[in-house]
């Protein structure tokens, strides 16, 4: 009975500490979705309400007629998904060349990986810019790509690497002697249990391309103006509308909020088995 009273007492602590973290990461979102649904004239109140005051959708209506709406999500989205793909594929390969296989540079190709993720990117955008002026690649979605993918596949191979180092090499050896290839055991043993850290790795590129704002501002013009950068047109000289730009804003979050649940399941594995040794 002694022994309980501490127990409980630690558990209710935790789950109080547990609510204020949710509280605390979950208010700028309340807040965004308040603002969107209550009246505009209410968004610009100086003192707000915690509560909705009232209860509309024409800043839904105003944030899709402010400008075309589609098309920067769309271009968001062939951006988004075009970097998850080649980056997982890309990321699988160098993760499992540098897990796998003993070369020389490997510690170098390693250090190489970390240090390049300590660079801030506010740093890179006149080399970016000026490489792909001279590439032909500015104002073009390919060029962007490219950028995402320069800060994105040094994450997506140093968090595979990860998930490769944690799978025996003994279950591909077996499968070899058992008449596989090295290829043929890679994608029959190795690929099924690295699915979980993909998904996790995908989900973290994907939401990385499709908040990036600088890049997307400083490399394409408006007429190939992406997604966040669209929010932009709720700012003008007479001031911010707040109300629309917050639904624009919610409606931005829908795609990432459906990629969550569609892939929670496999997230949460890849998080958990995601430890890096070696």
């Amino acid at each position: 009975m002694s022994t309980l009273a501490p127990r409980r007492s630690s558990r209710l602590g935790w789950n109080l500490l547990g609510l204020l973290v949710f509280a605390v990461a979950g208010f700028p979102a309340y807040w965004m979705l308040n603002t969107a649904v209550k009246p505009a004239k209410d968004a610009i109140d100086p003192d707000p309400s915690l509560l909705p005051t009232g209860f509309t959708l024409s800043n839904f209506r105003r944030a899709l007629d402010i400008a075309d709406f589609w098309g920067p999500v769309g271009r968001s989205l062939i951006v988004s998904l075009a970097v998850v793909a080649i980056g997982v594929v890309v990321g699988m390969l160098a993760a499992l060349a540098i897990s796998r296989f003993a070369f020389r540079g490997r510690k170098i190709v390693i250090v190489g990986i970390l240090a390049v993720q300590m660079v801030p990117l506010v740093a890179m955008i006149i080399p970016v810019f000026l490489l792909l002026n001279d590439l032909d690649q500015y104002d073009k979605l390919s060029g962007l790509i490219i950028t995402y993918l320069t800060f994105i596949l040094p994450f997506t191979v140093w968090t595979l690497r990860g998930f490769i180092v944690n799978i025996p090499k003994e279950l591909e050896e077996a499968a070899m002697v058992d008449g596989c290839t090295r290829t043929s055991a890679f994608i029959r043993v190795v690929f099924p249990l690295l699915a979980p850290g993909m998904v996790a790795t995908s989900v973290y590129g994907f939401i990385q391309a499709w908040n990036e704002y600088l890049y997307a501002l400083m490399l394409l013009s408006q007429k190939n103006q992406t997604a966040t950068v669209w929010l932009s047109n709720f700012s003008t000289k007479h001031g911010t509308e707040y109300a629309p730009m917050m639904a624009g804003a919610t409606l931005m979050a829908i795609p990432i909020v459906a990629l969550f649940l569609l892939v929670q399941r496999k997230m949460a594995a890849g998080l958990t088995a995601g430890a890096v040794k070696g």
